[in-house]
C-alpha cells in the first residue's frame, strides 16, 4: 500500500491479541512514537495455495524451524486492472522472509508456471516457479480482514498493525468474488502484529509490559485449517488423528 512497492522483506514478526480496552490504551501510549501509515485503513484479501492434502499448512502447524507458504494478495476487492501480489513467504528460525511479484490477475497462472515473458528469469519468479513445480498447489482458502496500520516516527521499518473482522471462504476462492466470508474466530479481540527488522524498541517493550500484553502463536490460515477445514472434513480429520496418535 505504500508508494514504493517492495518485493523483498526480511523481518521479525510478533503477534498479540488485544481486548478492545487494551487496544484503546495501547494506541494512546504509542501515539508519540508512531504515525499512521500512508494508507492507514484498508481491507486485505488473500488466497492461500496448498496441496490437495493440505501438506503446507499441516507442516506449518507442527512449528518446524523452516516453513513456507504461497498466497495471492490484493488490497481491497480488485478489478481486472488492480495490482495483485503473488507472495512466497518463508520463516526460518523466527525470521520472516517475504518475496513477492506484483502482477495482474491475467498473469498469475503464467507466473506460477514460469511462462510469463515479463518476469521470466527474475529470481523471485524462479523461486515461485520451483515452489509450484515441487508442491503443485492450487487455491484452497480465501481469507480477508480489515487492517489499521502505523509506522514508527524514527524508524519507518517498524510497523504496527491491527486486524479485525477476520473472515474466510472455502468455496468461491476468488479475489474477485468480494470480501464476504464466515467469521474466523469468536469474540472481539483484535490481532496486533509488530513487524521490525531488528530488536524491539525499548519504549515499545515497556508499553507491552505495562499493559500485560504477551505475544501469541497465531496463524490465520492455520486457524482456518484446524477450526474449520479439519473439523468439517471427516476424511482429513481421521488421517490427522492417526498421524498424531
Amino acid at each position: 500500500m505504500s508508494t514504493m512497492i517492495k518485493s523483498n522483506f526480511k523481518r521479525y514478526e510478533k503477534k498479540f491479541f488485544l481486548s478492545p480496552e487494551q487496544y484503546k490504551l495501547f494506541v494512546q501510549k504509542i501515539n508519540e512514537y508512531v504515525i499512521p501509515d500512508e494508507h492507514p485503513n484498508y481491507t486485505i484479501c488473500n488466497i492461500y495455495y496448498d496441496t490437495d492434502d493440505f501438506r503446507l499448512i499441516r507442516a506449518s502447524i507442527e512449528k518446524p524451524i523452516y516453513k513456507e507458504k504461497l498466497r495471492l494478495r490484493s488490497y481491497g476487492v480488485p478489478d481486472a486492472d488492480s495490482k495483485l501480489f503473488l507472495e512466497l513467504k518463508k520463516k526460518y528460525d523466527g525470521v520472516v522472509y517475504k518475496r513477492r511479484i506484483t502482477t495482474v490477475n491475467s498473469k498469475v497462472n503464467e507466473i506460477l508456471e514460469g511462462n510469463d515473458p515479463f518476469t521470466k528469469g527474475n529470481q523471485i519468479t524462479k523461486e515461485i516457479e520451483y515452489f509450484q513445480s515441487f508442491y503443485k498447489t492450487s487455491p484452497k482458502v480465501f481469507l480477508a480482514y480489515d487492517r489499521q496500520a502505523f509506522k514508527g516516527k524514527e524508524n519507518e521499518e517498524l510497523r504496527i498493525t491491527f486486524d479485525t473482522n477476520m473472515r474466510y471462504r472455502l468455496s468461491d476462492v476468488d479475489l474477485f468474488s468480494g470480501d464476504k466470508g464466515e467469521k474466523l474466530i469468536e469474540g472481539d479481540d483484535i490481532l496486533m502484529e509488530i513487524k521490525i527488522p531488528g530488536a524491539c524498541p525499548l519504549w515499545l517493550t515497556h508499553i507491552l509490559s505495562e499493559l500485560k500484553i504477551n505475544s501469541v502463536s497465531f496463524s490465520k490460515y492455520g486457524t482456518c485449517y484446524r477450526e474449520h477445514i479439519l473439523k468439517d472434513n471427516k476424511e482429513i480429520y481421521k488421517k490427522e488423528m492417526l498421524l498424531s496418535a
